[in-house]
């Protein structure tokens, strides 16, 4: 599901392309034949990986995997195995859109906006809340696996969901309503949307939206606003989640074609925050 999001995705622009192509060849991982990037880059390291080359780094720093996922995924499988240090560094650029590497002789800093995908299991063995299977996990091996993962980072993720097992006659007759390219050209309408509303602010999307083109293009009328004020003080929210919900209900208008966010639109981001809902208070 997440090497299909590269299919979905927006056509990049000249100007994102010319970023992904300097960032890859400062790293030295441009192919000599590529010369011009012209898709978006799909970074999957292994859980096993180093903090450096994760974040980026060495005696002269050089791009790491955040930052040759800029303009593009970077997907994180088994969340919950990767060191903790490590994925508590990602909260940095993950917030700011880039990282600074500094060294004794000097600071280097690299844009690194990717779209990040993450998927882990609920415990150690992977069965916990399985409707047939058993889980072996204890609850201290459980909670010391789920530690991993701290509220703050899981507060910046805008969109997160419970996956729940595939039955098997889904699994036979799954059917196809729409392919990646009907689901992109959806996508690119969208993204265009967006960049002719925030060019004057240098930006290329929803997600990179500060606090004052949200208070422009964020509003609410006062029924949505009551929704919204219900969930948040339900689930405990952050005000870095409150924000996270007005982005995704902005991007779910978007691609609606409809100027202003509704109250459905909120509710559908509010279903997209499973794990407040569930632990309450970011205690995760």
């Amino acid at each position: 599901m997440a090497r299909a999001t590269e299919s979905i995705l927006p056509k990049l622009t000249f100007e994102e392309a010319l970023e992904i192509t300097k960032i890859h060849s400062v790293a030295g991982v441009l192919k000599e034949k590529e010369g011009f990037i012209k898709s978006r880059p799909f970074i999957s390291p292994h859980y096993t990986i180093s903090t450096a080359a994760l974040i980026g780094g060495g005696k002269n720093p050089i791009p790491g995997e955040i930052s040759l996922a800029h303009r593009g995924v970077l997907f994180l499988d088994e969340l919950g195995e990767f060191k903790k240090y490590t994925l508590e560094m990602l909260r940095g650029p993950l917030e700011e859109g880039y990282v600074t590497i500094s060294r004794v002789n000097q600071t280097v800093t690299y844009p690194s906006k990717f779209l990040l995908i993450a998927s882990t299991n609920p415990c150690p063995c992977g069965f916990l809340g399985h409707p047939v299977r058993k889980c072996i996990c204890s609850q201290s091996s459980i909670e010391k696996y789920r530690s991993k993962i701290s509220g703050p980072l899981i507060d910046r993720i805008d969109i997160h969901v419970e996956v729940e097992p595939v039955k098997y006659n889904n699994l036979i007759n799954y059917g196809i309503k729409e392919n990646s390219e009907i689901i992109r050209k959806r996508v690119n309408t969208a993204r265009l949307i967006q960049q002719n509303r925030l060019n004057k602010y240098g930006i290329f999307s929803n997600s990179e939206l500060t606090q004052v083109p949200i208070d422009k293009y964020c509003k609410l009328d006062k029924k949505t606003k009551n929704l919204l004020e219900k969930a948040f003080n339900t689930f405990g929210l952050t005000a870095r989640a409150y924000n996270k919900i007005l982005k995704v209900a902005r991007t779910i208008a978007d691609l609606e074609q409809c100027t202003d966010i509704k109250e459905n639109h909120i509710a559908e981001a509010i279903q997209y925050r499973s794990l407040d809902k569930k632990y309450g208070n970011n205690k995760v």
